[in-house]
């Protein structure tokens, strides 16, 4: 494996098109490596100079069944040949209408379903949060902080994140009507509680304080939740947070939107996170690995919701584009015939495993989390303080891209290594990965 440093000017290889990024892309659009990737296979990346790196980012949790994968090629181009593009307001196409029955079929819960198709994990909030207000005929939205819904768009989506820098700078006034409240992250609870003695102080604070003082559940449309938090830092809720919030909830006819846009399609080891919890939520929103790449995302609700909304109000010219439907059809089949959330669940315990041995190792790891394939160290300076360890995780990232390895951070400090390989990845792969995240721990740490 041949590893450069990858970066045009500082190394012994240099890399003309971060120049050209540099030359005539804008600065708003930031770059986690500097590498420019030429092609993949599975979980390996090569870049333009040939070096091979292994994939633990998966582009931020979108190519679950590898790079190049074969049989998604050979579906893209057998639609490519029938039929590439038009709009379905304008006419009705088969790709479009076979996806939306599989995704009912597939989504959690009993009830029946009904689909909206659009292009990103964006679009897809935007739509949940719209159908939201528009039946229940309610204005208020209640995400939570440390979240990401997404920043392709101005509106819901902007507004429901819960981490200002770098994701709103800049950009108030945001849409109104968008309420945070802190998410049950344990590791570094608000309330300074600890998990289960603190009897779900969150929730008590939703329930009581929340309610009386900002805005009254009979105001609400929705709560908008990852049921594990992505760019937050894989942040995991207790079971019983989030069936208690559930009860509350339907009590008080506030709809509960599922954001899966990172989480599912078996990345937990089950089809979709929300299952780990044995709830059925009213909107689930999902992009990312859906079509393995391919931009398409979908808003998939109960049908007694769905049926309510507003002719002519949704829609787009791109959204559910015939050659992204057959793509996501045929991930559909291939994780149904593979058992691709069974393997996430297998490979999870491997990396969990390996990531408790770190920290038995490394005391620069404070935490370890994460459900099935969706597993993340969280870095501090000390394990008593808790103080993010930001610098020593951007240069545990350096370090590990010069010994092959491809990682990603995240977190609302930072400080947060999520481990986010293909679910294909071949278990030596996987392995040799772990090993280079373990030589660049000691690296980093210092001994």
């Amino acid at each position: 494996m041949l590893i450069g440093d990858g970066m045009s000017g500082t190394g012994s290889i240099s890399d003309p098109y971060l120049d050209l990024r540099n030359k005539y892309v804008m600065k708003g659009v930031a770059l986690y490596h500097p590498v420019t990737v030429e092609r993949g296979r599975n979980a390996i990346l090569y870049d333009v100079n040939g070096n091979e790196y292994i994939d633990f980012t998966s582009g931020i949790g979108v190519v679950n069944l590898g790079h190049a994968n074969p049989e998604l090629i050979e579906a893209a181009y057998d639609q490519l040949r029938k039929l590439w593009h038009t709009c379905f307001m304008v006419m009705n196409y088969r790709p479009y209408v076979e996806l939306a029955e599989k995704l009912a079929k597939i989504a959690p819960g009993r009830s029946e379903k009904q689909v909206l198709l659009q292009n990103s994990g964006s679009e897809a909030i935007e739509n949940a949060i719209k159908i939201a207000r528009q039946v229940t005929g309610r204005q208020y939205i209640v995400a939570y902080e440390n979240s990401f819904h997404g920043r392709g768009t101005y509106g819901y989506a902007l507004a429901a994140t819960g981490k200002y820098k770098p994701y709103k700078v800049g950009f108030e006034p945001l849409v109104p009507g968008v309420e945070l409240i802190p998410y049950p992250y344990c590791y570094r609870c608000p309330f300074k509680q600890t998990y289960p003695q603190c009897g779900l102080a969150c929730l008590d604070y939703v329930k009581k304080w929340f309610s009386y003082t900002r805005v009254p559940p009979d105001r609400v449309a929705a709560f908008i939740m990852e049921m594990v938090q992505g760019e937050g830092g894989f942040v995991v809720p207790p079971a019983e947070y989030v069936r208690e919030l559930k009860k509350f909830l339907d009590e008080n006819g506030i709809l509960l939107i599922d954001d899966e846009v990172q989480a599912g399609w078996g990345r937990t080891g089950k089809w979709w996170a929300v299952e780990h919890y044995g709830i059925e939520p009213d909107i689930m929103a999902t992009a990312k690995a859906i079509a393995n790449g391919l931009p398409l995302s979908a808003i998939v609700g109960r049908k007694e919701i769905m049926e309510r909304t507003a002719p002519g109000s949704f829609g787009g010219t791109f959204g559910g584009n015939p050659v992204s439907c057959a793509v996501a059809l045929k991930v559909i089949e291939i994780m149904q015939r593979d058992k691709i959330p069974e393997r996430a669940d297998r490979l999870g315990k491997t990396v969990r495993r390996r990531l408790d041995e770190m920290k038995e190792k490394y005391s620069i790891i404070g935490d370890v989390r994460g459900l099935g394939a969706m597993q993340a160290i969280e870095l501090v300076k000390d394990r008593n303080t808790k103080e993010p360890a930001v610098d020593e995780t951007s240069r545990l990232l350096d370090a590990a891209r010069k010994k092959g390895l491809l990682l990603l951070k995240a977190g609302v400090y930072l400080n947060v290594i999520r481990i986010h390989p293909p679910l294909t990845i071949e278990e030596d792969v996987l392995a040799r990965g772990l090993d280079i995240l373990e030589e660049s721990l000691k690296e980093v740490q210092g001994g």
